[in-house]
């Protein structure tokens, strides 16, 4: 049976302290102004109209089944691996940018110092350690629970299992990516993934090129060699830290 890794998250519990933002940002040593993880709040007008408490939802690359950003990039630099994690292979990566604009959730940026895209991979280098990732080690309120959910004694499988009926994925209902972050209860701010679209070149490639042309060259040549200059003239897109302001309607 593969693995599945994911977040249970339970919004709940989240008090916007910003520990989880912080600690990932060490650990992975972004710099100063990009971020893998948000925190996300419902818009403050429709809290007092509905008079419902402030909620808080943290976030970060989803690790969607469905991922449009595997299917977007021309080199193949992002894949999902045996853990159901999308990883960046940053020996591929181009820096391109295809993948940024395929995300729904506004996950990946270009890491402004390495050049590549860059992203939430559940803390890669400390799993291989056999430690949680940073942001589900600091949260002070362990509103994350981290684990394999196709297994059945794990600790985020009992727990989405016992909640079944309850957890939420938040998505853009036109492009379903199915992504592997589960919320329970409210969620907070559900509206705000937009909706996730393939890059105009690769679709121009992927529809032109005959099949002689795609075995002779391969699909990822014919995008990688369209989307080559992009790198030295894209902008450094990253995730705002805080989204309090932005996207807070509710079903």
């Amino acid at each position: 049976m593969k693995k599945q890794l994911a977040m249970v998250i339970d919004a709940s519990k989240c008090i916007d302290c910003k520990g989880c933002q912080a600690s990932c940002k060490v650990a992975n040593e972004l710099p100063r102004e990009q971020w893998r993880n948000w925190i996300k709040g419902a818009d403050p007008q429709w809290q007092a109209k509905n008079r419902k408490p402030m909620t808080y939802q943290p976030g970060n690359c989803m690790q969607c089944s469905q991922a449009t950003c595997v299917t977007a990039c021309p080199t193949g630099a992002t894949y999902r691996d045996g853990d159901g994690v999308v990883m960046i292979d940053r020996g591929l990566c181009i820096g391109c940018g295809q993948c940024i604009g395929a995300c729904p959730y506004g996950a990946r940026f270009r890491n402004e110092k390495l050049k590549v895209a860059d992203k939430c991979d559940f803390c890669s280098s400390r799993r291989a350690v056999n430690l949680p990732p940073a942001c589900v080690s600091t949260c002070p309120t362990k509103a994350r629970v981290f684990g394999d959910i196709k297994d059945p004694k794990d600790p985020a499988a009992k727990l989405l299992a016992k909640n079944k009926d309850e957890a939420v994925q938040v998505v853009n209902q036109k492009t379903n990516t199915d992504p592997n972050l589960y919320y329970l209860g409210d969620p907070g701010p559900k509206h705000w993934p937009h909706e996730a679209k393939m890059p105009g070149a690769f679709e121009f490639w992927k529809n032109l090129a005959d099949p002689a042309v795609k075995i002779a060259v391969g699909l990822t040549g014919l995008g990688a060699l369209a989307m080559l200059g992009k790198q030295f003239l894209m902008k450094n897109d990253a995730p705002p830290q805080d989204h309090d302001h932005e996207g807070g309607g509710h079903e």
